[in-house]
């Protein structure tokens, strides 16, 4: 089981260092140089802005099914298709509070507009999450190493079109790279649910009994995300707010 465990740990950290730093420096660099320091500087503001309230959509749940799985793998059945009317009940609590927020602190026009697709992309990203959950738990590690950076990948292929091919006329714009990633989460997302689906069975059901239960136990695990989201993510906004 070691092995097995440090084998997929190289194999992880293998595929990362292959696909991350090209996207950092071949990618998102030469969008920041070729949209303008402006445009990107809203769209840094507006993505920080975000991950403010990332706790909502995850609330912890993704860090306690991934226990709670590995631990009994059976549990796949009852939890999948509850948690998941949870993530969309806790999506839209997320989208309204970032809405309301943004509003009260300022954000309007271009600002608003990027702020749909950005926090559409963190719900995205939430999904995503929980069903890495559910295949590392189930002891799929290569699996969950390529599906995390299967997103990355795929904005590579799209921003490298949009950067240096002719696949749409003018220069990329901020907004086609923020489509972009949405695209490029979404195929991700649905690569891991059909994934997970083979697993089990599915079937939308709504317990309260069930999501008070989840929300207490996961709670722990929310707080250390919220303070790591603001200790990391808002200076940006803040700077932001002050220029």
């Amino acid at each position: 089981m070691q092995r097995k465990f440090f084998s997929n740990l190289v194999f992880l950290v293998t595929v990362n260092l292959l696909v991350k730093p090209f996207w950092i420096l071949g990618i998102d660099r030469s969008v920041q140089n070729t949209v303008g320091w402006a445009d990107y500087g809203i769209y840094f503001a507006v993505f920080n802005f975000s991950l403010w309230f990332y706790i909502f959509l995850d609330a912890g749940i993704s860090y306690y099914n991934n226990r709670n799985i590995a631990q009994n793998r059976q549990l796949l059945v009852k939890y999948l298709p509850n948690i998941l009317v949870v993530k969309l009940l806790l999506a839209l609590i997320y989208g309204g509070i970032s809405f309301l927020i943004a509003l009260l602190i300022g954000f309007k026009g271009p600002y608003l507009y990027l702020l749909g697709f950005l926090a559409g992309n963190q719900v995205l990203i939430s999904m995503i999450f929980y069903f890495r959950s559910n295949i590392a738990a189930l002891h799929r590690f290569k699996t969950d190493s390529l599906l995390s950076v299967m997103d990355k990948v795929l904005m590579i292929l799209f921003c490298s079109f949009l950067l240096w091919g002719d696949l749409l006329p003018g220069p990329i714009t901020i907004e086609r790279f923020v489509m972009a990633q949405t695209l490029a989460y979404l195929l991700t997302l649905l690569a891991a649910f059909v994934l997970v689906v083979r697993e089990t069975t599915l079937s939308l059901k709504w317990k309260l009994p069930f999501l008070l239960h989840t929300l207490k136990k996961s709670y722990p695990y929310a707080i250390a995300v919220l303070l790591m989201t603001l200790y990391n993510r808002i200076d940006a906004v803040m700077i932001e707010r002050l220029l």
